[in-house]
């Protein structure tokens, strides 16, 4: 575990936290101190198993299944953690899907779908966790650097998602920063995971663009949001932090 544990006594919670780029932030913030609760939608093995990691290092988490794309669902998880630990301090709004697909052929219902997860979770998510939130409170979206620069074809309503995820930090900015709470939005650029895996299908195309030689991983999107998350960042708000090793420089 961090021996500076930075976020003793905050509570965080991570929504899509059992895998890959999550579950890499859920660790961190348990290692810097956090009491940290997870979201998941259909993988209660590997999010246990996330929570066991975290106990078995010394810190403190807790699963909780809850479909990103569910307004009534996420505003129940995000209840559960305020009534079980008496606030939130830190929400990281990690869920999300991709659709790919020709702009004309891409289904209404899979748009839907993708608009529900990535934009209207992270939407319902925040509102209900600045009802338990006070100042020193932190608001952090994951983005992608496809709004910066879309290196392939096909992720045209991804793209749109993320670049709504840049606005509302924007605009949420003037409406917190009275209140002591900071919003910012981290941008991955191509970082191994489930949904972008470093031998993937399109990695023989993108990896040379990166600028450092490699995919990210998720430990480097994680420490990102552990600076965010911190004190030191308490005068960082409304920025798009792209952690891409280049990519799009």
């Amino acid at each position: 575990m961090n021996t500076t544990r930075k976020l003793q006594d905050k509570i965080a919670i991570v929504t899509g936290a059992s895998r890959s780029i999550g579950a890499a932030i859920a660790r961190r913030l348990a290692a810097d101190g956090a009491t940290v609760a997870i979201t998941y939608h259909a993988s209660p093995e590997k999010a246990q198993a996330v929570v066991a990691e975290i106990e078995a290092a010394g810190g403190r988490a807790i699963a909780i299944q809850a479909d990103a794309g569910s307004p009534q669902a996420v505003r129940a998880a995000v209840a559960q953690v305020a009534a079980q630990f008496g606030k939130i301090d830190i929400l990281v709004n990690n869920a999300g899907i991709s659709v790919l697909g020709a702009p004309e052929e891409i289904k209404f219902e899979d748009y839907e779908r993708i608009l529900a997860v990535n934009v209207t979770g992270a939407v319902v998510a925040t509102q209900e966790a600045l009802r338990h939130m006070d100042k020193g409170g932190r608001i952090i979206h994951i983005g992608s650097s496809m709004t910066r620069y879309a290196a392939f074809p096909t992720a045209s309503v991804y793209t749109l998602t993320k670049g709504a995820l840049s606005g509302y930090t924007r605009g949420l900015v003037r409406d917190l920063g009275p209140r002591g709470i900071t919003v910012n939005t981290i941008h991955p650029g191509p970082t191994d995971s489930d949904m972008n895996p470093a031998d993937g299908p399109i990695a023989d195309f993108v990896k040379p663009g990166i600028a450092v030689g490699r995919y990210g991983e998720g430990k480097d999107v994680a420490a990102a949001v552990s600076y965010l998350a911190g004190e030191e960042a308490a005068f960082v708000t409304g920025q798009d932090l792209l952690v891409d090793g280049g990519f799009t420089a």
